[in-house]
């Protein structure tokens, strides 16, 4: 069996599978109609664009609602709503979600309908007024539920799901029959069948005439038609709930395609360069139809229509012909971001929907020039954060809070103190008598739950197991820490550490690296939660070799050797221990990839543990 083949065995991917996931089928898609109050939502919207009333996309300053508010003007467009738009808050101003304020003015704008995207389960007070005000309610989200849903119209989120059914679903999937098939658990309706995607067929359809539109749109109707067999009991739940706020938006768009003309049946995939965007960069689960939407996503990201997004990519210096999810976490989700952690989200909108390209490149420098801002001032924090982290090192949660600490950072921050300490960490900013910040977890420790523990002493708060925010009282940060830190004891978590420590895997021999294994390794894209860059284990290899390299010595190229065969293993911002002496013996963990240099390649591993 080749390494290859024991990555795959090693992730419990069977021979049946193996096709399916390395070529999603777009077709594989489930019913839009399975999320909960969807058809209460498109009747909505529907008897909305035959009244052609003002509706408000009130969306959130990240990246997944960003791409999500643009998405729905593109798709409301399309449908022929003629006065739509859009609402995003500003961080420093309105704070995060529906605020009772931004609805009295879009009230007083003359809005007869506002839907929501990435935002909105929670808002319950903020619903109740807008509807006091004759102003209906969309809610289309993805994050927690509380056990009583807001007023509105609809409340489109499948988290609602996993609340009422939580025996149903196991790491966000429907559990399966055992006589199901093991691939996508699959429902569509006759009246939402669609093509598979392909890179030629996009080039095709970007000069098209509406006739090759059309043929673009129906191709390979036929495969669609197959429909899995899904257990009775559980045929009216969606199969897969950990879909982002833009993919909730695409389900919605999607839904409407059924009611409404204008936007043919296939188009609606030049959408999906917005989806990857935002579902890489809110780190969902890259499984189902995350993993689908991301993969066909990056195809149509490589040509995409949007000035903005091709500009930011030039910024970014991300080659469109190979962009991939590293691309979008790491080049064009910064540069977004910093755009409403350093000052307003608007600038970040502005680019997505900009349909001039010398306006865009203008948007994106700017856009850039904000992200190294956002770098200087996040690395003074951390300096500062780490100091006081020291004052709490008995504590198994980190709060830390300060003066003059931007809010728009601080989940930064956390991340970074996260990493050093390994310890769920809060980071707050003190802004006179409240303070807000977020906070960052990993394994068992749910940083939303831990908020709601405290839900007597704050102002309000909530997210995701893994990431959440919070406002409170400056006053009750001491009480707030002790009731975390008591939350987190509670939980009675074991070894959670060493789910830090890199996990291979599988054990691999020097001698098995080779390009083809790299080249095999690429077709598992996209990389990200749920779907990890396979790591490597080797044991006793000898360093031949110990490198420092950056301007203070701060990486470190070891090159291992064992049986013969060398290897160059590079660590950037590496720990001490990473500098070992030439002549030892050690395992390491990494990561391989291809280095060119001056017309050679060659096999390199990316360095993540060793010892």
């Amino acid at each position: 069996m080749s390494l290859f083949d024991r990555i795959l065995a090693a992730r419990g991917m069977t021979p049946d599978q193996r096709a399916v996931f390395l070529s999603p089928d777009y077709t594989h898609r489930h019913d839009p109609f399975l999320l909960p109050d969807m058809a209460e939502a498109i009747d909505r919207l529907v008897a909305a664009r035959a009244a052609q009333e003002q509706i408000t996309i009130y969306g959130d300053y990240d990246i997944d609602g960003l791409t999500a508010t643009t998405l729905l003007l593109d798709a409301f467009a399309s449908f022929g709503f003629e006065h739509v738009q859009a609402f995003i808050p500003n961080r420093f101003v309105e704070g995060y979600g529906l605020t009772i304020d931004a609805i009295e003015r879009i009230a007083a704008d003359g809005t007869q309908l506002i839907v929501t995207v990435d935002c909105g389960s929670l808002s319950h007070k903020e619903i109740d007024r807008a509807k006091e005000l004759g102003v209906d309610v969309i809610v289309t989200d993805h994050h927690n539920v509380a056990e009583v849903q807001p007023n509105a119209v609809a409340v489109v989120n499948p988290k609602r799901l996993l609340a009422d059914y939580p025996n149903s679903y196991k790491d966000f999937m429907l559990q399966q029959s055992p006589d199901e098939p093991t691939g996508a658990s699959v429902v569509t309706r006759p009246d939402a069948h669609e093509a598979s995607l392909s890179a030629a067929e996009l080039a095709e359809a970007q000069t098209s005439s509406p006739s090759r539109d059309t043929a673009l749109a129906s191709a390979g109707d036929s495969e669609a038609s197959a429909v899995s067999s899904v257990d009775p009991a559980k045929k009216n739940l969606y199969p897969f709930v950990d879909l982002p706020g833009v993919g909730v938006a695409f389900k919605l768009a999607q839904a409407l395609q059924t009611q409404l003309d204008g936007l043919p049946k296939g188009q609606e995939k030049w959408l999906l360069d917005l989806v990857a965007l935002g579902t890489v960069c809110d780190v969902v689960t890259l499984r189902d139809e995350n993993r689908m939407h991301v993969f066909w996503g990056l195809k149509v990201l490589a040509q995409t229509r949007r000035p903005g997004l091709k500009a930011l990519m030039t910024v970014a210096g991300v080659r469109p012909e190979t962009v991939n999810a590293r691309s979008l976490g790491f080049g064009l989700g910064p540069r977004m971001n910093a755009s409403g952690r350093m000052e307003t989200a608007q600038f970040a909108l502005d680019l997505l929907t900009s349909t001039d390209s010398g306006d865009a490149l203008r948007i994106a420098r700017q856009l850039d020039e904000m992200n190294k801002a956002r770098r200087a001032e996040q690395n003074d924090i951390f300096e500062a954060a780490k100091l006081q982290a020291e004052q709490f090192a008995d504590d198994p949660v980190l709060v830390v809070s300060s003066h003059g600490w931007n809010h728009g950072i601080v989940g930064i921050v956390a991340a970074k103190l996260l990493e050093k300490y390994h310890k769920p960490t809060y980071v707050l900013e003190e802004m006179g008598e409240e303070a807000k910040g977020s906070a960052r977890s990993y394994g068992g420790f749910s940083a939303a739950d831990a908020i709601r523990s405290a839900d007597d002493i704050i102002t309000k708060g909530g997210g995701h197991k893994l990431a959440a925010g919070v406002t409170l009282p400056t006053a009750n940060i001491p009480a707030f820490r002790k009731r975390v830190n008591d939350f987190y004891r509670s939980q009675k978590l074991k070894d959670q550490a060493e789910l830090l420590m890199p996990q291979a895997d599988v054990e691999a021999e020097l001698h098995e690296l080779a390009e083809d294994l790299v080249d095999a390794i690429a077709t598992l894209e996209p990389f990200g939660n749920g779907n990890p860059q396979p790591i490597l284990k080797t044991m006793d290899v000898v360093v031949k070799n110990q490198r420092r390299m950056g301007d203070s010595g701060q990486h470190v190229k070891l090159t291992v050797e064992q049986n013969g065969r060398t290897v160059d293993m590079l660590a950037f911002s590496a720990p001490e221990h990473f500098f070992v002496e030439v002549g030892t013996t050690v395992t390491v963990w990494y990561t391989v990839d291809i280095n060119e240099w001056n017309g050679r390649r060659s096999v390199e591993g990316m360095l993540l543990h060793l010892e």
